[in-house]
């Protein structure tokens, strides 16, 4: 097959979003195991602009390097030994490299079909999201009857561990801005209010008390708040925190693990039967990355920011 254009979001040194550009190149081609997709949609995450501003030591590993970790699209090329999809086939989960364009590369086994009731916006924002929260709970393990603390319940992590683990029978409460409470209840989640006085209010909705916690926030002392109301730090993770984290603290930087595809074929089912949600607080064309990456890092949204192709 003759390779065409494609184009694709780059930026050649670290710094602001006002270093992207959106380049033409040949479309990639799949190596043994890869498939080749036709990108209909790709998430933001706050992962993207750490990276574009030189926040995560050791990444990109060259430049220019572009940016996305999850994607949706329609597979339109096929490398050696790929036998579980087809060229039109329609899937969603998780690139083998930047995803910010209209092509990209994925492992055949980090896809799974994209059902009709999903639209692309939501099929594109699920392979961190879904990933990262299936993995959180798993290494928190969380059962059924627990009481889940969440930090940034209403955000890309949030919204899926919050919803996961009710539907695993857990309680949550989610701390978020109280323009996000009325969407947390609609969930079945407690909202309590962030800030200075968070372990008492904590307490007074969850007088049973937090069996372990999620931080997603990364905002000042929710680890430490996290520590005194479950007694175990064992118990809390954090996403979004690395540095200066109490003995014990689990941080977790690695996505979603194991078999991807288990994670994200329970949301997707999960969201065909109507009992897991994705809000989508906006979409932007490929030649807005600039300003879907500044939404996602100044903004207080609450649920998904996605690129998509025209």
């Amino acid at each position: 097959m003759a390779s065409s254009m494609a184009r694709f979001v780059q930026f050649g040194e670290h710094g602001g979003t006002d270093r992207l550009e959106l380049v033409e190149g040949p479309d990639p081609e799949p190596g043994p195991g890869q498939v080749r997709l036709a990108v209909k949609a790709a998430g933001v995450n706050p992962f993207d602009w750490k990276v574009l501003h030189g926040y995560i030591p050791g990444m990109p590993q060259q430049l220019p390097a572009g940016l996305g970790s999850e994607v949706a699209g329609v597979v339109d090329a096929l490398g050696e030994g790929v036998a579980s999809l087809a060229v039109g086939d329609e899937v969603l989960g998780q690139p083998a490299g930047p995803s910010y364009g209209t092509s990209a590369l994925a492992r055949a086994d980090a896809l799974v079909p994209r059902p009709s009731e999903v639209p692309w916006e939501v099929a594109g924002s699920l392979g961190v999201g879904a990933g990262t929260s299936w993995t959180v709970l798993e290494l928190l393990r969380l059962r059924e009857g627990e009481t889940l603390l969440v930090h940034a319940a209403a955000g890309g992590v949030g919204t899926f561990a919050v919803q996961l683990a009710i539907a695993r029978g857990a309680r949550v409460v989610g701390t978020a801005s109280e323009g996000n409470h009325e969407l947390l209840r609609s969930w079945g989640a407690t909202p309590v209010r962030y800030g200075a006085g968070l372990a008492e209010r904590v307490r007074e909705v969850a007088p049973q008390g937090i069996d372990a916690a999620l931080d997603a926030s990364g905002r000042d002392e929710e680890v430490e708040v996290s520590v005194e109301l479950t007694g175990r730090p064992e118990r809390v993770l954090t996403i979004a925190r690395f540095g200066n984290l109490p003995e014990g603290v689990i941080a977790h930087q690695g996505g979603g693990r194991g078999d991807a595809r288990v994670a994200f074929a329970e949301v997707v089912e999960l969201i065909r039967a109507g009992r897991l949600q994705v809000p989508i607080a906006a979409t932007y064309p490929l030649e807005e990355a600039g300003a879907a990456l500044d939404a996602s890092e100044h903004g207080h949204h609450a649920g998904k920011i996605v690129l998509v192709t025209s």
